[in-house]
């Protein structure tokens, strides 16, 4: 991954001018920029020697960077704060953002976790060191198992454009990563008639658990939908408890 760069966060003119967006203290201070009362008189502190205009509603994309510069630039963003730059819509622009950072007590606003991750699970954008697509919502899913969150990540996926053969990946990496058996996959189902089989996607055969994820064609192509309908009355049949999120 190239490394991260910080042109675009800061945009600074003559001294006497306020730089516009998130910005540190110390590297204004050293440039001439700014005089230490002005820190104080003109701009807000967002985190420790991290500092933004006074009275400016930020961006996500700016609160993230703030929370990297407050980093060293050094974390990468994660979470629901990446899904935001992914361009996921509807997210909850209060929300902690979240790093991949080594500090367990971080300032109010942030939100870390120390995680290991391959490099091929980061990426840039504009210059912010990210997880990719597929990594957030790996990590949404692990991390904030609630209703609300299936809604976060179907907004992911539609600002993304991932597959929903990548989502059924992911969604076998979230089941054994909460614990449970590995699930099996493409578990066939007779139906009541005995003339057709159907597929189900994952689940665990002994217990007779179905886990399914209904891509966009569920809500979009009638046919399908009514496929999906008889198909979920059919394993109710079989006596498969089938539990599955449309895509919305």
């Amino acid at each position: 991954m190239p490394r991260p760069s910080c042109r675009g966060f800061v945009v600074c003119r003559d001294r006497g001018q306020v730089i516009e967006g998130p910005f540190n203290g110390s590297d204004a201070i050293r440039a001439g920029l700014v005089r230490k009362h002005e820190l104080r008189s003109t701009y807000s502190a967002m985190f420790p020697d991290v500092y933004a205009p006074k009275g400016i509603q930020l961006t996500v994309r700016q609160r993230a960077v703030a929370a990297w510069l407050w980093s060293g630039r050094g974390a990468t963003i994660m979470g629901f704060s990446a899904a935001g730059l992914h361009g996921a819509k509807w997210l909850d622009l209060d929300l902690p953002i979240e790093l991949i950072w080594s500090n367990a007590r971080p300032p109010r606003g942030l939100r870390t976790a120390h995680l290991q991750i391959d490099p091929s699970e980061r990426m840039l954008l504009g210059g912010l060191p990210v997880t990719t697509a597929q990594r957030t919502t790996f990590d949404i899913g692990r991390r904030h198992p609630t209703g609300p969150t299936v809604a976060r990540m179907d907004a992911l996926l539609r600002a993304t454009g991932i597959s929903v053969d990548e989502v059924e990946a992911l969604l076998r990496l979230i089941l054994v990563e909460a614990g449970l058996p590995r699930p099996c996959t493409q578990i066939p189902v007779r139906s009541s008639d005995g003339w057709s089989t159907y597929y189900l996607d994952m689940g665990w055969e002994d217990i007779k658990v179905a886990v399914e994820y209904d891509g966009d064609h569920h809500r979009t192509d009638r046919v399908q939908y009514a496929k999906d309908v008889h198909r979920a009355r059919e394993s109710g049949a079989a006596r498969m408890d089938r539990h599955s999120r449309a895509r919305q």
